[in-house]
């Protein structure tokens, strides 16, 4: 399969191209700064390029049969819309050069999976560190939301940089109001690949958790 990863650079995006290089597939990285990504592969192609700039989006979009997005920063201090624009630019050229299939990476803790991080993350981490971030995601599920896409929201809990598993929860209902969940990026790598071929998560948004 020809997968497009934004966002590679970061903890998930560099296990998603690693175990979807293992896996065969062909792969475009699109990234920031190339430097920061160091996998060299016959199959992967690296191009650096800004969400925010829609050509570049385009250019990248048109040919391939899945986008994955690991879109993130860490401006959390500030109000940003980088998230949101971002998607829009992902989700118009998915659907101006017909590439139906989004998954992207959110969280537990977004619009319908409120207060399922945990009360820890519920009543301290949300409204004082990542209030602004998680109102950017907000928007960005919203649009992806109402889009003509054939899209999957996955919400990860804590995320670690534990080994893989491949032994996790996941469902529209995985979460915990009380206890903060945790998940390997290995393991919501694993999760994300696994859902390229089958279709029990369209239109829908499961959380992945221990």
């Amino acid at each position: 399969m020809k997968l497009l990863i934004i966002g590679g650079t970061g903890g998930t995006g560099h296990q998603l191209i690693s175990q979807a290089l293992e896996q065969g597939h062909s792969l475009t990285a699109f990234v920031r700064n190339p430097q920061k990504l160091n996998i060299v592969h016959q199959n992967l192609t690296v191009v650096k390029g800004n969400i925010l700039d829609f050509e570049k989006v385009q250019e990248v979009v048109k040919g391939q049969d899945t986008v994955i997005s690991a879109l993130g920063h860490k401006k959390f201090f500030i109000k940003t819309t980088i998230l949101s624009r971002g998607t829009t630019n992902i989700v118009n050229a998915m659907e101006k050069h017909n590439v139906y299939r989004l998954i992207c990476i959110t969280s537990l803790g977004i619009n319908d999976s409120r207060f399922k991080l945990g009360l820890y993350y519920t009543l301290f981490v949300i409204p004082f560190i990542i209030f602004f971030y998680f109102i950017d995601k907000a928007k960005q599920e919203n649009i992806i939301r109402s889009s003509k896409l054939n899209w999957t929201i996955v919400r990860p809990g804590q995320l670690t940089n534990g080994k893989k598993r491949s032994t996790y929860k996941h469902g529209v209902n995985v979460g915990n109001y009380l206890l903060t969940k945790m998940i390997s990026r290995s393991d919501v790598a694993h999760f994300i690949l696994s859902q390229l071929s089958g279709s029990t998560y369209l239109h829908k948004a499961p959380g992945v958790t221990y």
